[in-house]
């Protein structure tokens, strides 16, 4: 799978499916620096992935401060070719400063093997 660097950062374009219905959504940040992936919430909002009154609201750090975000269980979350069902998430408003949809993070980078290769800028997967 291709990954292009923006600001020399890498990004790839993601697939989620949400009570089946599928989106493609670009510009998600390829970060092994976070913990976890989150999307943000007017992206994901098209497929009717929206807040719902027994959500459970969290606080999350990291480099760029704090956010509130919730959680929620994906049908599924791809990568290229690979792929993990039940994939559950967070998602917030993801506020950055900078165009950004989501962040890939190690939650589902150790999950699939991913093999980040900076030279060809292409991710891969372990066997």
């Amino acid at each position: 799978m291709q990954f292009i660097l923006t600001d020399n950062l890498p990004f790839a374009a993601i697939t989620v499916v949400y009570r089946g219905a599928a989106l493609s959504v670009p510009d998600v940040l390829i970060d092994t620096g976070s913990a976890s992936t989150i999307l943000a919430a007017d992206i994901v909002a098209r497929v009717g992935l929206v807040p719902e009154p027994t959500d459970i609201l969290h606080t999350i750090r990291g480099v760029g401060g704090r956010e509130v975000v919730y959680t929620r269980r994906l049908d599924y979350l791809m990568a290229g070719e690979q792929g993990l069902p039940q994939f559950e998430i967070e998602v917030g408003g993801m506020d950055y400063g900078f165009a950004i949809n989501g962040i890939l993070g190690m939650d589902f980078l150790t999950r699939t093997g991913v093999i980040l290769n900076l030279r060809t800028l292409t991710l891969s997967f372990a066997k």
